[in-house]
């Protein structure tokens, strides 16, 4: 067998050493096949081994978690049947029936309200700090940002809880009064607070999860922005095009996939808020559309008030209903992630 010399060769992964071996010529002309062997540094081989090892470590703990979900949540599953989804009451430890079903559509509730108020932000945000922003100051404007992130859950449900909320009733009063022919802003009689319009709505609790979304979907799509071809928007600026113009027809097609990807990521996010939600809502289990009446409820939210009333039966509900959070979470996520990877992102122009 030949051996041709050792080449270095540089990659992402460093600096590899290939060796070409020639087999040996048979018969059959096909069978005449070259193997490179690539030999990685020291270096390399640790680097890679540490890697692999943390991205499998969170692969297990994430099965962990669903597998001891699972068990958990058995005898619920068990004792309420399919019902667990459609039921709307909860009377595990009474020997009532119960369900998610009201949980369940309250916490998507929560959710689109808050991604509707942050994408918005996030996309002009994120357009702000990318193109118009000098450059001077947009590494603070991105610190700034992404320090909301840092500000734990229970001090935006209490700044929501004693500032906000009080502050939002003229807003809410507005919606219901102009806009009360949509079903989503329209109010029963009997809900009516007075001055103090509908506190603990859906609405109220969208708006703080917003504030806590939107430095995670600004992060992705500033990310996204940022990579949008030199080569393009230049050449859209030579024809004569404005710099609205080169965003429109440039940088929003190129950031199409971060746009999803970054909303979906909040989505998932504000789906599994807890603290700032169970502080705002006024718990019920009544399902309703309306975004503006009094009362509203997350899966996180009846998990943080119930555990620790409950008896085995209404743990294992609980822990079932956690189930149901975790793998719609998890779905999200990994779509989100999938739209963002096939994205034109990083991709070269050529000139």
């Amino acid at each position: 067998m030949l051996s041709a010399p050792h080449d270095d060769v540089a990659t992402p992964e460093g600096p590899l050493s290939l060796v070409a071996d020639a087999e040996p010529t048979t018969e059959d002309p096909s069978d005449n096949r070259i193997k490179i062997r690539v030999e990685r540094s020291r270096g390399d081989r640790v680097y890679r081994a540490v890697a692999t090892s943390a991205g499998s470590t969170t692969l297990i703990v994430m099965a962990l978690i669903g597998t001891f979900l699972t068990v958990q949540g058995i005898d619920a599953f068990r004792v309420a049947g399919f019902s667990f989804f459609t039921e709307t009451q909860w009377l595990p430890d009474q020997g009532g029936s119960f369900g998610i079903a009201a949980v369940l559509s309250y916490t998507f509730q929560i959710a689109l309200v808050a991604l509707a108020l942050a994408v918005p932000v996030s996309i002009t945000t994120a357009l702000f700090i990318t193109e118009y922003a000098p450059l001077r100051i947009r590494r603070f404007l991105t610190s700034t940002v992404d320090l909301l992130a840092a500000i734990p859950s229970l001090i935006f449900g209490l700044w929501g809880l004693f500032f906000l909320q009080p502050q939002m009733v003229g807003l809410s009063k507005w919606l219901a009064d102009h806009l009360g022919f949509i079903p989503i802003f329209r109010v029963s009689a009997e809900g009516e607070l007075g001055e103090g319009l509908f506190p603990g709505s859906t609405f109220i609790a969208g708006v703080i999860v917003s504030l806590m979304v939107i430095p995670i979907c600004t992060s992705v799509m500033r990310e996204v922005f940022s990579q949008a071809p030199a080569g393009e928007k230049e050449g859209a600026l030579a024809l004569g095009g404005t710099r609205w113009g080169v965003i429109r027809d440039v940088v929003l097609p190129f950031g199409r996939g971060g746009i999803i990807g970054g909303s979906m990521l909040g989505l998932g996010r504000a789906l599994g808020e807890t603290i700032a939600v169970t502080l705002i809502i006024s718990v019920t289990f009544e399902p309703s559309i309306g975004i503006l009446q009094q009362g509203s409820n997350s899966i996180a939210a009846l998990i943080a008030l119930k555990f620790s009333e409950s008896n085995d039966l209404g743990i294992s509900a609980l822990m079932a209903a956690g189930l149901v959070l975790f793998l719609t979470t998890l779905a999200v996520n990994t779509l989100a992630s999938i739209v963002v990877s096939r994205s034109r992102s990083g991709e070269a122009t050529e000139i």
